[in-house]
């Protein structure tokens, strides 16, 4: 009996499978998996974890393997306190994020990724519009209508006015602590697929001082610190590992789950 070839060997970290066979699960899942199984390892060789663990299914770990992962890495990151030269340099580095009663108003057009779809298609068909509604702005609700994967289509688009935790983290960084007004010049990208906006109207809100924020600004560096941490962590793990049918140079979020 012959062998098939085609058949695509199921990723292993240090000969343990983190995939089904026959499961093709997207490359950054793929890492993120990956990343976990090397913790769990990890965690076994320190002792905080049994031997006999079984692996992750479907990239999940056990309950035991997640505390001894999360005791793992208390006991190994280094994560020092920010400076108070540091939290008011990032303060005015991103003044704009401390903006209280900022809103916007906006419309616009998502072109929704979802699976099975050609997303270079898709990327094509949405740069056309945004073309089309910044040569004549007056035709986007007439675009939406026709073309928005979002039931706000039938609006034209209109998402009404929007305060900075209306919206996910992406499509917020596009919208608030922006002078624009119009049609955006760029694509916005999102968990959701592709988005052609619109601000019609902003209104700015007042920037929170720095003593009434501090506590959060020093949070938002720790977390930072920490993820930076990590990362060297992860990397010097995967140094020592033998990684079959999944590539972690070049990660930029090896994100434990």
């Amino acid at each position: 009996m012959g062998i098939d070839l085609d058949v695509p060997a199921v990723p292993r970290v240090n000969g343990v499978p983190i995939a089904e066979a026959g499961e093709t699960p997207p490359q950054e899942e793929l890492r993120q998996r990956a990343c976990t199984e090397l913790l769990r390892q990890a965690a076994q060789a320190r002792g905080y974890l049994d031997r006999d663990d079984p692996p992750l299914v479907q990239g999940v770990p056990t309950e035991a393997a997640s505390i001894a992962i999360e005791r793992l890495l208390d006991d190994t990151l280094t994560v020092p306190e920010p400076s108070e030269e540091a939290c008011r340099r990032y303060y005015e580095a991103h003044r704009a994020h401390f903006r209280q009663g900022e809103r916007v108003h906006a419309r616009h057009i998502l072109y929704a990724v979802v699976p099975g779809v050609d997303v270079k298609a898709l990327r094509l068909q949405a740069e056309q519009v945004l073309l089309d509604v910044r040569t004549d702005p007056t035709r986007f609700a007439e675009a939406a209508a026709a073309h928005s994967n979002c039931p706000s289509g039938a609006a034209g688009g209109d998402l009404g006015w929007l305060e900075r935790g209306d919206c996910v983290p992406e499509f917020a960084q596009a919208l608030f602590g922006q002078p624009e007004v119009g049609v955006l010049p760029r694509l916005v990208h999102s968990r959701f697929g592709l988005h052609v906006v619109e601000v019609l109207a902003r209104e700015p809100g007042q920037t929170l001082p720095y003593e009434q924020v501090r506590a959060g600004v020093a949070r938002a560096l720790q977390q930072q610190s920490y993820a930076t941490a990590l990362r060297q962590y992860l990397s010097l793990l995967a140094a020592e590992a033998e990684l079959e049918g999944v590539e972690l140079a070049g990660a930029t979020s090896p994100l434990v789950q």
